[in-house]
C-alpha cells in the first residue's frame, strides 16, 4: 500500500499536508475558527454545585460530545440539576439558570 504522502507528493506537519508547490490542505480533524458553535440556549447538567455568586462546573453538549465549563449563577444550583446557558462569559465560562424540575 502506498502512503498518502507518497501519493500526493507531500508530507504531514502539525496536522496539515504540505506539497512541494506550497499548497496546503487541512486535515479532516482541524476545525475552522468560524465553525465554533454558540453556547447560548444549550441545556446541560451541573457536575460541581454552583454557589450563589461563585463558580461551579457544568457539562454542555458541544462539537459532537460533552465538555466541562466553569459556571456562575444568581442562585445556588445543586449537583445533577439541569441548566440552560443564558450568557457566554468567555470561551470556557458561562452564566446559567436552572431549568424547572418536572
Amino acid at each position: 500500500m502506498v502512503s498518502r504522502a507518497a501519493r500526493t507528493g507531500g508530507r504531514c506537519r502539525a496536522g496539515r499536508w504540505y506539497t512541494g508547490t506550497g499548497a496546503r490542505r487541512e486535515s479532516r480533524w482541524n476545525v475552522a475558527a468560524d465553525a465554533e458553535e454558540s453556547l447560548l440556549g444549550k441545556v446541560g447538567r451541573v457536575t460541581v454545585s454552583i454557589p450563589e455568586g461563585g463558580p461551579g462546573e457544568v457539562l454542555l453538549p458541544v462539537r459532537g460530545g460533552t465538555e466541562a465549563f466553569a459556571a456562575w449563577s444568581d442562585e445556588p444550583i445543586t449537583r445533577h440539576r439541569r441548566i440552560v446557558v443564558v450568557e457566554a462569559i468567555s470561551a470556557r465560562s458561562v452564566f446559567v439558570t436552572p431549568l424547572p424540575q418536572l
